[in-house]
């Protein structure tokens, strides 16, 4: 049995953190390779290191000096080699760091310090190897991670080692040159390296006790999922739930190796699972809610346009002339709305509205701005009657108007669009609904 623990920035912010981590660790002999992040806020009004490390290369790039800065990062990780009354000497790295800086080698280099430096520490704390990402982590001359070398590379790596730290975010291309992942990437390597030691659980770390069934900044203490698919993650973290980096699930999917998301504050704490299927049924019929503010609706109408062969065809045509990408397409039979991100629409409009005018030839074409689509996911609602009449009798009674409402044919989700204003409210009605009321 082995199991792979990634912990994020929060876990690992100071040496208090560290020995926290430290504890989780040693307290099951089953996690044998560590995943860990650069150091984060360790309180409110804190910098992470990341960000710190962005802004001393910022300068080095303006051709100013970044010293002072680069001395304040040294000092948050000496403070957290003095707090664990490590040997560890960082001198020679630093000295590195300042010459690749000043050869200006890249903010993808320079932002990826943070996991490397934070994991030389981790492996020296653990008595574990150190595994430097660039070596085994690898990326295609475009950019786009390669799956299949890596695995072979962490695979040959990992084979004989009982016990490994591979700092998390970052690779490098063919030549060598340091290649991040997009923030949040740790959970991406952790996922990876999971699949390549065909580990038996993937054990995410962080600062909540899993992932909650709706936004805490709206809900006021949510309920934590138990077990979550991974189809019904994918729809929550589309629609903007960020708990795992999405592309985190891909590798461990394949394997079939399932994601347990866990507290570092509060270890005993059960967390979230989440699998490719369980029979475990949901506690409440839905599963999770989350949305997002910022889109805006483009209805088309024209009459006959459901015997128009190629009238779909045509509308998309302009979207994608425009460079622009659609979320939602619900459509009756004289009519059709495409749902699209505002900001990406707002400087096109006019040429998207000319370009369906040429193509389409539409009876009319009306936009509607400020509108917020929220998801509401769960696999208990296939088997649920009612599901959808409760959500819209749930928006009714808080004076709610319905802009839009879109459901997949796998029923696993109901898409439905409001006004940014009432996306809150919203929020709070659906969930008041299928959970406050079942507790």
């Amino acid at each position: 049995m082995s199991k792979v623990v990634k912990f994020g920035g929060s876990s690992l912010a100071s040496a208090n953190q560290f020995k926290k981590v430290g504890d989780i660790i040693r307290a099951d002999e089953e996690r044998k390779y560590v995943v860990p992040s650069a150091p984060g806020k360790r309180h409110i009004n804190d910098t992470k290191v990341t960000d710190m490390l962005y802004g001393a290369y910022a300068l080095a790039e303006a051709g100013k000096s970044f010293s002072k800065e680069l001395k304040e990062i040294k000092l948050r990780y000496e403070e957290i080699i003095n707090g664990l009354e490590l040997q560890t000497n960082l001198d020679s790295e630093f000295d590195t760091i300042a010459a690749n800086f000043k050869a200006q080698a890249g903010k993808e280099y320079a932002a990826s310090r943070g996991e490397y430096l934070n994991g030389i520490i981790m492996a020296d704390y653990l008595g574990f190897p150190f595994v430097d990402s660039a070596e085994v982590v690898k990326f295609n001359e475009d950019g786009s991670f390669n799956a299949s070398l890596t695995d072979t590379l962490l695979k040959e790596k990992l084979k004989d080692l009982k016990g490994a730290v591979v700092p998390g975010f970052y690779g490098s291309l063919e030549d060598g040159t340091v290649k991040t992942f997009s923030r949040g990437g740790s959970d991406v390597t952790g996922s990876i390296v999971a699949k390549a030691v065909h580990a038996d659980v993937y054990e995410n770390w962080t600062d909540v006790s899993g992932f909650l069934i709706a936004d805490p900044r709206i809900i006021d203490r949510p309920e934590v999922i138990d077990t979550i698919t991974y189809r019904e993650l994918r729809e929550l973290a589309y629609m903007g739930a960020s708990v795992l980096h999405e592309d985190a699930i891909f590798p461990v999917r394949k394997e079939g190796i399932p994601i347990n998301i866990k507290n570092t504050n509060a270890p005993e704490d059960k967390g979230t699972w989440i699998v490719e299927s369980t029979c475990q049924r949901s506690k409440y019929t839905i599963t999770g809610i989350a949305g997002k503010k910022g889109f805006c609706s483009i209805n088309i109408e024209k009459d006959m346009m459901n015997s128009e062969i190629g009238f779909g065809r045509k509308v998309l045509q302009v979207f994608e002339d425009n460079q622009i990408s659609f979320e939602h397409m619900p459509s009756g039979i004289d009519t059709m709305t495409v749902f699209v991100h505002q900001d990406e629409f707002m400087d096109k409009e006019q040429k998207v509205v000319a370009g369906l005018y040429r193509l389409s030839q539409p009876d009319e074409v009306e936009i509607e701005s400020d509108l917020a689509l929220i998801a509401v996911v769960g696999r208990g609602m296939k088997a649920t009657r009612g599901t959808a009449g409760r959500i819209f009798a749930a928006l009714a009674h808080a004076n709610i108007n319905v802009k839009m409402i879109d459901q997949g044919s796998s029923e696993l989700n109901i898409i439905i669009g409001v006004s940014n204003d009432d996306f809150e409210a919203a929020i709070s009605s659906i969930y008041d609904i299928f959970v406050v009321a079942q507790l």
